[in-house]
């Protein structure tokens, strides 16, 4: 099974990249599991402009960072995605990225990693009706990472120094990885014996 698990800031000095590689270790500790990073920064999609919902769209979108974003989407089993907390909500890169495919997410599960105020729990909130639309099971275990966890892994200098700082929320993240695979793997089997 294929796990992504997407960055969903692109800001300068951000977070997301060390809970991001603390998922993938995680995630590669399972067997099976073929784990990797998705860097919004690698995809400079436009805002979402285009004529034809994602839903119904035929052909394949012009601009060339969509078109390796949506094939990079339908190559994965589920996702964890790792969601700053901007002002009582997601960050519109995050729900940008999301909105410029459909079909890719439909039938897969997603887990959350959120951080910043209210340790992310508000974005998680709203993204889970924004993946439901997308025809997503959002597994009901997240990771909220608190403050102080938040600043002994920002401040770390090491992998293993990441690694220790987010020991704290290290049971979260195992029942996070748990329910995921459970659902990634029961939707997988099924699109296979429907498709």
């Amino acid at each position: 099974m294929k796990v992504q698990v997407i960055l969903g800031s692109t800001r300068e000095g951000r977070f997301s990249e060390k809970p991001g590689g603390w998922i993938v270790d995680e995630l590669k500790k399972r067997d099976g599991i073929e784990a990797e990073v998705l860097d919004l920064r690698d995809y400079p999609m436009p805002f979402f402009n285009e004529p034809v919902s994602p839903s119904v769209i035929t052909e394949p979108y012009k601009n060339e960072a969509v078109q390796r974003w949506t094939r990079k989407i339908d190559e994965g089993d589920g996702y964890v995605i790792i969601a700053p907390e901007y002002n009582h909500g997601y960050p519109a890169v995050l729900k940008n990225a999301l909105d410029y495919t459909y079909k890719s997410w439909n039938r897969k599960a997603v887990g959350f990693v959120g951080y910043g105020s209210a340790m992310g729990a508000r974005s998680i909130e709203q993204l889970r009706l924004v993946v439901a639309e997308l025809q997503m099971v959002s597994v009901r275990q997240s990771v909220l990472i608190p403050g102080a966890v938040y600043m002994e892994a920002k401040n770390a200098s090491s992998d293993g120094a990441v690694k220790t700082a987010f020991e704290p929320v290290s049971e979260q993240a195992k029942t996070m990885i748990d329910q995921l695979l459970w659902w990634a793997g029961a939707l997988k089997n099924a699109r296979e014996q429907t498709s």
